[in-house]
């Protein structure tokens, strides 16, 4: 939990802030901390002390929600290196997978699609960038290295070092995150 801690910190402080600033006004570091917190409960093995933390965490959590606008479920598996470039309209499902260094912009969902055996939330691979606005969702695959660019929907699955863009996403380019992350 803590090395991941100073993992996503030391990511904010890449993109320029300092010591104050992440701590005292990055909506988007408040969110991932406590979700850091609050998943290391989730996956504690006594039961009781788990329980117990867990709804301390809920309550935390839901104030982190009222003030940033960003609802990061404990259950959400999310990697290192998480970045939140802007606070608000931030809502990630609680069995979404993200994988590490990756970048999510304002008011995007990663949420729950489809019907029957097609019902389902992403994983979405490492170093992607989701653009601001953009939907994801349904029991899709993103690999590794994409761009979702803004105001975007993807619903079908993409393989790795592609950029989509559209409702719905399409291809349209091979050009990676490389220079988003």
């Amino acid at each position: 939990m803590f090395k991941k801690i100073r993992q996503d910190y030391s990511k904010y402080k890449k993109y320029g802030g300092n010591f104050i600033s992440i701590i005292f006004f990055t909506q988007g570091f408040w969110a991932i901390f406590q979700h850091r917190i609050a998943h290391s409960c989730y996956t504690l093995k006594i039961p009781i002390v788990k329980h117990i933390l867990l709804v301390i965490c809920l309550v935390w959590q839901k104030l982190i929600e009222i003030l940033t606008g960003i609802s990061l479920p404990y259950s959400a598996k999310i990697g290192s290196h998480f970045y939140i470039g802007h606070f608000g309209g931030i809502i990630i499902n609680a069995k979404a997978v993200i994988g590490n260094n990756c970048n999510v912009s304002q008011g995007v969902t990663i949420g729950v699609s489809g019907r029957g055996d097609e019902r389902g939330v992403p994983t979405i691979g490492n170093n992607v960038y989701i653009g601001a606005n953009a939907v994801v969702a349904g029991k899709i695959n993103v690999g590794d290295n994409c761009v979702i660019a803004g105001n975007s929907l993807l619903v079908n699955s993409i393989k790795d070092d592609v950029t989509v863009a559209g409702v719905p996403a399409v291809v349209i380019n091979n050009n990676t995150s490389k220079d988003y992350i």
